[in-house]
């Protein structure tokens, strides 16, 4: 099986374990700072803003990218995993008056570190694994990271409601130090960073995206996708108000999420060798636009359904944009093309994400919901229907080694 064969590899498993290792903290304290803002204040817009808070470094992914093309990638996975480590345990230090403060500064770094990592690990990847096992990997690691939703969220629900916060922090440190010690073991490519140079600049990877007709439509459907994403992550503890649950209650609906997103990762590999790359993506994005729509019916059983299409549609355009990036981009701007595909694609999350919060303020989250699928609908068409302009210099492809 081709999935055997990317575990084989050591580049790959190793950086399989990392995510695994890191993805149950950031996701048990991705869902538990949320819940932590909302039984602090009793605001969802807050609540929801620190999902915001997470993702809104990706505004700077070109020139973040460009560090994993001039600092040696391994060096720069284990820094950055030792710098949150360290930095977590502050939330714990401070007074409760300043707390949502340094909370959202805390998040806002950890979104940086986000950045830093997927550029580093893709282009790390993308050396090591051969090209056409590129979607198996990349689906794999949609199962490892989402995967962690079955068990991280529910357990730092559980620990926070039972305990308070300080126990997940201290859980989001030490799997940090963990994943410190995995990339550690790694061996980056010989010559690698003798390669690469700051040629193009930081916009080298959007120019480059731009030019591509393999890689334009898919980044582009990515963008508009994230959008309703956005949208539908804002309204979740809406959602869970109009169910008559708890807030942490958003913790059984993101393992029903994760479960969906589990299931997409393992069939990635073997549909991306059966369908073009806009077929699977067009296809995941109807998968979620259809169940953002179905939410505004009502009922827990409905809400818990919905959730698990939801994480079985949406990575379906990620997982095959970012496959296209690594086979179509040169080594040397690839820590740039990675981080601009994922800025281009999660941007708009983060402005949705943040207007959302004031969305369900003052509009019925219904509505809201039904509009939110309409809008992934039309995208979805749109990718099947798209036909991009060759491009007069394509990028050039990679082969692997």
């Amino acid at each position: 099986m081709a999935s055997v064969a990317v575990v084989r590899d050591r580049t790959a498993r190793l950086c399989l374990t990392g995510l695994l290792v890191s993805g149950f903290g950031t996701s048990a304290m991705w869902l538990t700072a949320g819940v932590w803002v909302k039984s602090l204040t009793g605001s969802d817009s807050l609540a929801a803003l620190t999902v915001c808070a997470m993702w809104a470094p990706v505004l700077a992914g070109p020139a973040l990218g460009a560090v994993a093309d001039l600092v040696p990638r391994r060096l720069l996975l284990v820094t950055v995993n030792l710098v949150m480590a360290g930095l977590m345990p502050s939330l714990l230090l401070v007074g409760p008056e300043h707390r949502i403060g340094v909370l959202f500064v805390v998040l806002l770094v950890y979104g940086v570190s986000g950045v830093l990592l997927d550029a580093a690990e893709a282009a790390l990847v993308a050396r090591a694994v051969d090209a056409r096992l590129l979607g198996d990997f990349n689906g794999l690691r949609t199962t490892a990271n989402e995967g962690m939703k079955l068990l991280a969220p529910l357990a730092g629900a559980g620990l926070f409601a039972r305990y308070g916060a300080g126990p997940v922090v201290v859980l989001d440190a030490v799997t940090f130090a963990l994943a410190a010690l995995v990339f550690a073991r790694l061996r980056e490519p010989g010559g690698a960073a003798r390669t690469r140079t700051r040629r193009g600049g930081t916009a080298a990877g959007i120019r480059l995206l731009r030019g591509s007709a393999a890689l334009r439509p898919l980044v582009y459907a990515g963008a508009l996708t994230m959008l309703p994403a956005g949208l539908n992550g804002a309204a979740v503890y809406a959602v869970i108000e109009t169910l008559g649950r708890p807030p942490a209650y958003a913790g059984v609906l993101y393992a029903c999420q994760g479960a969906g997103s589990v299931a997409v990762g393992l069939l990635a590999g073997p549909l991306l060798r059966r369908m073009p790359e806009r077929a699977f993506a067009a296809g995941g994005i109807a998968v979620f636009a259809v169940a953002v729509g179905v939410r505004a019916l009502g009922g827990e059983a409905v809400a818990l359904a919905a959730s698990a299409a939801i994480g079985a549609g949406l990575p379906c355009v990620l997982i095959a944009a970012m496959t296209a990036v690594q086979r179509e981009t040169p080594d040397a701007v690839l820590g740039r093309t990675a981080a601009a595909a994922n800025s281009l694609m999660m941007v708009p999350n983060a402005l949705a994400t943040a207007a959302g919060a004031g969305l369900v303020a003052v509009v019925d989250v219904r509505l809201l919901l039904v509009l939110t699928g309409l809008a992934g609908l039309v995208t979805a068409a749109r990718l099947g229907r798209w036909r991009g302009r060759v491009s007069a210099a394509p990028a050039t492809g990679r082969r692997s080694s």
